[in-house]
C-alpha cells in the first residue's frame, strides 16, 4: 500500500499567520529597551580622562562586568567604606 497518493506536502499547505503582530525593527526594539530601562535607572555622561577610562576598562573586563555595573560596584564600595569611617 502506498501512501504517497493522498500525502500532503508541507509545500502545498498555507503558511500559518505571524499571530504576534508585525514584528518590530531593531531600532524599535532598542528604543523600547532604552525606555524600560528608564523606569529604574538613571543616564550619567561624564568625560574622565584617558587613562582613568583604560583603568575601568581593565577593571571590568577582570571582573566580568559592564562600565556601568563596575561603578556602581565602585559607588556601593566607598558608601560602604564611609559609612564605616562615621
Amino acid at each position: 500500500m502506498s501512501q504517497a497518493v493522498n500525502a500532503v506536502t508541507s509545500s502545498s499547505k498555507t503558511k500559518r499567520s505571524y499571530r504576534k503582530g508585525n514584528p518590530m525593527s531593531a531600532t524599535e526594539r532598542q528604543l523600547a529597551a532604552i525606555a524600560r530601562k528608564r523606569e529604574t535607572h538613571k543616564e550619567v555622561n561624564v568625560f574622565i580622562k584617558n587613562p582613568m577610562k583604560d583603568q575601568l576598562l581593565q577593571l571590568c573586563e577582570e571582573e566580568g562586568l559592564t562600565q556601568g555595573q563596575m561603578i556602581e560596584k565602585l559607588i556601593e564600595i566607598e558608601t560602604c567604606r564611609r559609612n564605616k569611617r562615621m
